[in-house]
């Protein structure tokens, strides 16, 4: 009769694993068996068949008796050559399917996890870069339009963002300090060149009822060049006054070119050319530096009655453009090709030097327009000629204070 084992070691272990253990003898019958009665016979189990003959047996099988598959490992018990037995382990497969699909199922849940961190972290870190980033590229736009204002500094920013946000900031200030300086000489030269000049064209004035006849065309061409000289140099005080970044205000585009038309139709009538306003009954509130709408009419048409001939017609329009409200000054004169339209905003630029003028006409409108934020367009007439066109922003009924 065979010695009884103890099978406490095989139920602790099949606690722990839920693995169930068989311990056989010689003949294949049960000693051990943590999920069965005892004795029992497996010989004719093949894993147990195949470790009582010496051979470690691992794999798969069908249970008819469990109705599942089991997953089984089978080693021999043998000393000194001889066997005296055989162990097997055995799990049912579908709980094994189950713990590695849980495993598979942490560990996804973990990689979740840690890729949804490492987002969340590499949006944070984007954020703080890219953030301080765009308001540089911002303030560098802001920078080219001719808008030299320093900002805050990002205050959250890696140290090279914030070296560069200083030096572009120290850049803007000695840019603005050195185009003001520019500014204030040019219109504090031409202020003082007004008093002399005038002074000069009296003196002549008055020479010339002193002076034989024969120097009477030398003084009128000298007193003619005077009248340039002041025209240009107050031409140049308007444009370094529009160059200056002031506060924006409300104005009445449609009742201010009226306004300036009517002034400007006595010189039309002069000269022999129809003066034309088409304007809307109501208002076209726009936003703009102040002064710039009636320096704008006055500078187009002063421009479009120096290139129009005789019994030629110049209008002025206003109307409602989309997002401006938009001026149109359109003259029957020679007009301009596409090179000279892209040079015709150039300082001191003349399309035609016989035709009277400094040359800084459309360069101070284009100045005006730029510091209100709107923009300026040299285009052909329908017929012939040039229309200019001027959009301004309208002003925002919304806003707080716009009324």
């Amino acid at each position: 009769r065979a010695t009884p084992l103890a099978p406490d070691a095989a139920d602790r272990y099949e606690r722990r694993t839920d693995a169930r253990v068989v311990v056989v003898d010689a003949d294949g019958i049960a000693r051990v068996d943590t999920g069965g009665t005892v004795p029992r016979d497996f010989s004719t189990r093949p894993e147990v068949v195949d470790a009582l003959a010496g051979q470690r047996a691992t794999g798969t099988r069908r249970s008819d008796t469990l109705g599942t598959d089991l997953l089984y490992v089978a080693v021999p018990v043998a000393s000194g050559g001889r066997v005296h037995g055989a162990v097997r382990v055995t799990l049912d497969a579908a709980q094994v399917d189950d713990r590695i699909r849980r495993f598979w199922l942490g560990l996804a849940g973990v990689a979740a996890v840690v890729l949804a961190t490492m987002v969340l972290v590499g949006w944070a870190l984007a954020r703080s870069i890219a953030r301080p980033v765009q308001a540089l590229t911002a303030d560098a736009a802001r920078f080219a339009a001719g808008d030299l204002t320093v900002g805050a500094a990002p205050a959250r920013a890696p140290a090279e963002v914030r070296d560069l946000s200083a030096s572009m900031a120290t850049m803007a200030t000695r840019l603005r300090e050195v185009l003001d300086a520019q500014r204030a000489f040019v219109a504090d030269a031409s202020h003082q060149l007004r008093t002399p000049l005038t002074a000069l064209r009296l003196r002549l004035e008055n020479l010339q009822g002193r002076l034989p006849e024969a120097a009477g065309p030398d003084l009128d061409a000298a007193v003619e060049e005077i009248d340039r000289l002041t025209r240009l140099v107050a031409d140049l005080l308007r444009l370094a006054r529009a160059e200056e970044r002031t506060e924006r205000v409300t104005a009445d585009l449609a009742t201010l070119a009226a306004e300036r038309v009517d002034t400007w139709s006595a010189v039309a009538d002069g000269a022999g050319v129809r003066l034309v306003l088409d304007r809307p009954a109501s208002a076209v509130l726009v936003r703009t530096v102040p002064g710039a709408v009636e320096q704008v009419v006055d500078n187009l048409v002063d421009n479009a009655l120096a290139v129009s001939s005789e019994g030629a017609t110049v209008t002025v329009r206003v109307a409602h453009g989309p997002g401006a409200g938009r001026l149109q000054v359109v003259d029957q004169g020679p007009g301009l090709d596409d090179a000279q339209k892209a040079r015709a905003v150039r300082r001191f630029w003349r399309g035609d030097q016989a035709t009277p003028g400094t040359g800084l006409g459309l360069a101070i409108v284009d100045a005006l327009v730029t510091a209100s934020g709107g923009a300026l367009r040299l285009l052909d007439a329908p017929d012939a000629g040039l229309l200019v066109q001027v959009d301004l922003p309208l002003v925002d009924r919304s806003a707080p204070g716009s009324e």
